[in-house]
């Protein structure tokens, strides 16, 4: 018997049927970018998100994914967002400053707007731990950004 046997728990929903999703990807590290956005579009389409429903738009860099999601998230024509992207460290301070204000700007749009937003910008230590992760994160991502649109859905309707 669980300790929470009477009280009712919402399992994760990652049924994408009728969710529109906005996908935003940074440009900078390219082949980790389309890498992470390959596996996220295809795991969209595997949880049911028809393709017409989702829209990909690009931008330089990490540090302008915050601005392009509060445009598409004011937008209200998104049930959710996913930031795709990748910082690798290099030999200045720079990636600390990328890394940080770029996660801290798409949670502050998921906040200030209600749309909820999957981070799916990878800050590693070179390319190849970006390369190896970029596929697992990709379809994390997408994942995430349904479960918390039918979370969000579940107490809005």
């Amino acid at each position: 018997m669980s300790t929470y046997d009477h009280i009712r728990e919402l399992e994760p929903v990652f049924d994408g049927a009728g969710l529109r999703v906005g996908v935003i990807m940074s440009r900078f590290n390219i082949d980790i970018g389309e890498g992470l956005l390959s596996a996220c579009v295809a795991e969209l389409a595997k949880c049911g998100v028809p393709a017409d429903q989702t829209l990909i738009a690009t931008v330089p860099g990490a540090l302008e994914l915050p601005s392009a999601l509060r445009a598409m998230a004011a937008s209200g024509r998104f049930d959710a967002l996913v930031a795709l992207g990748a910082v690798i460290r290099g030999e200045t301070y720079h990636f600390t400053v990328v890394s940080d204000l770029s996660a801290a700007g798409i949670a502050r749009v998921a906040l200030d707007t209600g749309v909820p937003i999957a981070n799916g910008v990878l800050t590693t230590e070179d390319e190849e731990q970006a390369l190896s992760r970029m596929q697992v994160k990709g379809a994390e991502a997408a994942r995430v950004a349904l479960e918390m649109a039918n979370l969000v859905r579940h107490f809005d309707g």
